[in-house]
């Protein structure tokens, strides 16, 4: 009976995983997802256009004259409208 028991427990043990190795892997997984993960941190922070980009004189003139640019409900001064209502305008 003993014979059976010995051949059980070495089985169980050759199938069981290091509990070293294991730990080894997990940290190395969770160790690449971290440093991926800090990667993709770095490339949101970056800006999509230098900064300054959106702020040169030839775009803020740009929204001055064009007229689908600056006319647009979010770019329209408020004002504007009032003065046209006053004065009787077409929108």
């Amino acid at each position: 009976m003993g014979f059976i028991m010995e051949f059980a427990e070495n089985l169980i043990l050759r199938l069981m995983e290091d509990p070293k190795e294991r730990d080894r892997k997990f940290r190395e997984r969770v160790y690449a997802v971290k440093d991926r993960c800090q990667k993709t941190k770095e490339m949101w922070s970056y800006p999509l256009r230098p900064y300054g980009f959106w702020t040169f004189e030839r775009h803020n003139a740009q929204l001055a004259w064009d007229a689908k640019i600056s006319q647009v409900p979010g770019r329209r001064d408020p004002y504007d409208d009032l003065l046209q209502d006053s004065y009787g305008f077409p929108k």
